[in-house]
């Protein structure tokens, strides 16, 4: 699979993410320069995570006029696979790819830990196939509280669109296992086309057993094979 990475000035996870994608035999992974227009043939593309732009006004306001959005914003339009991933997640939102907002931890404060979280929903390719199972995977953010309104939030549950929501390490759901005060527990959610993804957590931190976690393996494993069935069938 052909899988870019956007890099914005500020950018901090691309090469982490480079790695991880790299680490599954087929992939060709390359990095896309934010000023560019050209998405080099991808089938899917990552928005990493990082500061881009120094998270001035607000985490992803300023990335999301780069010129390569409007290509990336096309290209979800076409059906195109999109993950974003902590400040690529914020972007998304910015650029209206992805419904919600993140705001700033309800703590005021940077976390950076290991949490849980649990899929919530099976009908995308992302978490197809791992509804309720739970992965240990660390955060790193100072504006990962998601929101949305009661409308939003109503349709956002109706059409399975909350791919996780933060939980203890048997999955239970509570306001103790909440990290930064999210909506609803909620950790990453999709577009009501299920092809865009976004999520606070970072998979691409949890690759490796050395580094004590390799639940990020099974999210991007699950992903690929989810999407190698969809082009069979």
């Amino acid at each position: 699979m052909r899988i870019g990475v956007i890099v914005f000035p500020g950018s901090n996870c691309d090469q982490d993410m480079v790695d991880a994608w790299e680490s599954f035999e087929g992939n060709t992974v390359f990095k896309i320069w934010h000023k560019d227009t050209n998405l080099q043939h991808a089938e899917l593309i990552v928005l990493p995570g990082g500061f881009s732009y120094g998270d001035y006004l607000r985490s992803g306001a300023i990335a999301r006029f780069s010129p390569v959005m409007n290509e990336v914003i096309s290209f979800a339009a076409r059906g195109g696979l999109i993950l974003g991933v902590c400040n690529g997640f914020q972007i998304l939102c910015e650029a209206g790819l992805l419904p919600g907002a993140l705001l700033h931890n309800n703590n005021q404060k940077f976390i950076c830990k290991n949490v849980y979280i649990k899929a919530s929903s099976n009908s995308n390719p992302f978490t197809s196939g791992l509804i309720n199972s739970v992965f240990k995977i660390p955060i790193a953010h100072g504006e990962g509280r998601f929101y949305a309104d009661a409308d939003e939030l109503q349709k956002l549950n109706n059409n399975e669109q909350i791919l996780f929501r933060y939980c203890d390490q048997d999955g239970n759901v509570s306001e103790s296992s909440n990290p930064n005060g999210a909506v609803e527990n909620i950790a990453g959610v999709c577009n009501a086309g299920k092809n865009v993804f976004g999520m606070m957590p970072h998979p691409e931190r949890a690759m490796n057993n050395i580094l004590g976690n390799s639940d990020g393996q099974l999210l991007f494993k699950n992903l690929l094979q989810n999407i190698k069935t969809l082009a069979v069938s």
